[in-house]
């Protein structure tokens, strides 16, 4: 079994950032009162960085899902990929930020059954779409429409895969530490 080679750049600041990164973690600063260190390390390379802030902010306010579901499918991707960071980080923003029911937070991070049929539906098709490279089956397609969602909300799943991916690969690869701010909601896969 191979292990994978953690990076050794140096997170960046507001100061040593280049222009751009430094405008984005300073707007970051002054909206959360914190630099997350994700952030910090995604400075390293401003197209990351940028790619990935934008993307976030587009699918926060155009994905067509409430705060709750957004948070099941980040939830739900960051399970399947295995990032303990973010796992961590958005069981800290749905218990804090977006208030979903810590019952589904935990049924997620502890691969338990939703109660909630329509969370369960959203959960389990961020999940076949993570774990089949986009291509879901037409049961996987028919049980999310069924549960209430449009084939517009499968593109937004869609995005939310590709912002996640994103942070995923780059926390597995520069072995993000997870922020002080979220501690309490560590979480390692069984």
């Amino acid at each position: 079994m191979s292990t994978t080679k953690t990076m050794n750049l140096e997170p960046k600041t507001i100061e040593n950032a280049d222009a751009i990164s430094s405008q984005i973690l300073e707007a970051t600063q002054q909206k959360l009162g914190l630099i997350p260190n994700m952030y910090a390390g995604m400075a390293n390379n401003t197209a990351l960085l940028d790619g990935y802030v934008s993307a976030y902010n587009s699918f926060r306010t155009n994905s067509g899902f409430s705060p709750q579901e957004q948070e099941v499918i980040f939830l739900s991707i960051a399970f399947e990929n295995g990032c303990k960071y973010c796992m961590a980080a958005h069981s800290f923003v749905g218990d804090n930020m977006t208030k979903v029911p810590t019952d589904i937070t935990n049924a997620i991070r502890n691969n338990t059954e939703i109660q909630d049929e329509k969370f369960k539906a959203l959960s389990r098709f961020s999940k076949a779409i993570t774990l089949k490279r986009g291509l879901p089956t037409e049961t996987d397609i028919n049980d999310f429409i069924n549960a209430g969602y449009t084939e517009k909300h499968i593109l937004g799943v869609i995005a939310g895969v590709g912002i996640k991916t994103m942070s995923n690969y780059f926390n597995h690869i520069f072995d993000t530490p997870v922020d002080d701010d979220f501690k309490s909601r560590i979480w390692k896969k069984k």
